[in-house]
Formats: structure tokens, C-alpha cells, sequence
């Protein structure tokens, strides 16, 4: 149990975040290096509702210090209270918690800016550029777009095949890269890949974002001003930075 959030905690309350608090039920590790916890909400799913690649901050102790990390809710079911959460273990609190979790344990959450607006009009195709720390959203995304077209940028140094990836062959074009140059790989072959891809996309092509800072800016940067995409046709956010 984390006490006190410090001053992440007091802003998160000036812009109405609400805190809850989550019981672990179980944990399965889906590789070496990705663990899945099943939690219960502690009421929050009624209270909030929920929207595609919904996320919650999760409140941890950091040598005696507030520490809190995003992560996206994996199968929410607001009838049960329940859902689950993947982690991509690395050293850090957020994994040290995760790596020993187990059923009985508790941990403090805030929900505040989680919002997602679904595109409209629908999206013919959809374009995604992502690494396995946005895997759940990825998830999230393609469930609740479950007929639409989409071309998948997908950079990890997993094997995909052991991936929680909810990927439909006869929809889905999955391109895997592994990580060079912080992410310079990647934005290379979305620049190659993606002009011509778009001419066939329309009339209502989509694109999300949603990998390291740095790229995430690179990817948002091209699409908007090279591209000349719409800002309402792109969703963008960082879901960590690089050091």
C-alpha cells in the first residue's frame, strides 16, 4: 500500500481523478518477460464505465516515494467487477510489484484522462504504429474495431507468436520489427510503407499511435504535415520515454 500520492497525487485530484483500490485474484506469465494479473476493481468499472484502451494508473512505492505507471485494462467486465493487466517485465518498481503479485494483494489506482472519442465517421481502414508496452491498447483497439481493415506496425524484440496478439488473418496485415536506433527502424518503414497504403485507405482512413515518446512525435509529426492527415483522422500518445 502506497501512502500518500505527493504532488502527482494532489494534481490527479484537482482534475477530478478518482482513486480506487484493486485486488489481485491471480497472475499467469505469458512469457518470460510478460506477466498477466487479474484483479478485482473495488467498484470502479461501475462507477466509470467503460471505452476502448481504457487505462488506470497504478500507484507504487518507489524506496519509500509515490511512483505511478499507466497500463491499459485487459477484458474489463463491469458485470463482475473484474479485468486483468499485462506487464512487460524490465527492471523497475511497476515489474518488481508485478514479478511477485500474487491473489490478496491490493494496489491504489487513480482514473483521470482516459478518454477515448471513437473516430467519425468510421474508420475504412486503420493504421496503427505500436511496440509491446501499448500490446493491451493494441488489443483494446482491434476488439472494438473488429471488422475494420488495419495495417499493424508492431515493433518488440518478442517472438510475436508468444504475444497476447488478438490479430485476424483475414483482416489484419501484422508487420513486426525489432527495436534499432530508438526507434528510427520503425519510422522508416512507416514513411516507406505508408504513403502508398494510404491512396487505397479511402475515404476515411485512421491512424494511432501509440509508441515511445520520442517516436510517437516522429510518426504524429509525418502524418499530420507530410501526410496532410486530418487531426480528427489521428490518434496519437506516448506510452513511455526512452533513456
Amino acid at each position: 500500500m502506497v501512502q500518500g500520492h505527493g504532488w502527482e497525487g494532489a494534481v490527479l485530484k484537482l482534475f477530478r481523478g478518482k482513486d480506487f483500490e484493486f485486488t489481485v485474484t491471480g497472475a499467469e506469465d505469458v512469457t518470460v518477460n510478460y506477466r498477466r494479473l487479474h484483479l478485482t476493481d473495488g467498484g470502479m468499472l461501475a462507477a466509470t464505465g467503460v471505452h476502448p484502451t481504457m487505462w488506470v494508473r497504478l500507484w507504487f512505492d518507489n524506496a519509500g516515494k509515490p511512483h505511478q505507471r499507466a497500463y491499459t485494462l485487459v477484458d474489463p467486465a463491469p458485470a463482475t467487477g473484474t479485468f486483468s493487466l499485462e506487464f512487460a517485465l524490465h527492471e523497475g518498481c511497476a515489474s518488481d510489484w508485478a514479478r511477485s503479485a500474487k491473489p490478496g494483494d491490493t494496489i491504489e489506482a487513480t482514473v483521470q484522462g482516459t478518454a477515448f472519442t471513437e473516430p467519425d465517421p468510421a474508420p475504412t481502414h486503420l493504421f496503427a504504429m505500436a511496440d509491446t508496452a501499448a500490446l493491451p491498447a493494441l488489443n483494446s483497439l482491434l476488439d472494438s474495431m473488429n471488422s475494420t481493415p488495419a495495417t499493424i506496425w508492431f515493433e518488440t524484440d518478442h517472438e510475436p507468436e508468444s504475444l497476447p496478439l488478438r490479430l485476424t488473418p483475414t483482416l489484419h496485415d501484422f508487420r513486426p520489427l525489432p527495436r534499432r536506433d530508438n526507434g528510427a527502424h520503425l519510422i522508416g518503414e512507416v514513411k516507406t510503407d505508408l504513403p502508398p497504403l494510404l491512396e487505397t485507405a479511402h475515404p476515411n482512413p485512421y491512424v494511432w499511435i501509440a509508441c515511445d515518446t520520442t517516436t510517437t512525435r516522429s510518426l504524429t509529426s509525418y502524418v499530420r504535415k507530410e501526410l496532410a492527415l486530418p487531426r480528427q483522422r489521428v490518434h496519437a500518445l506516448g506510452y513511455w520515454r526512452a533513456t
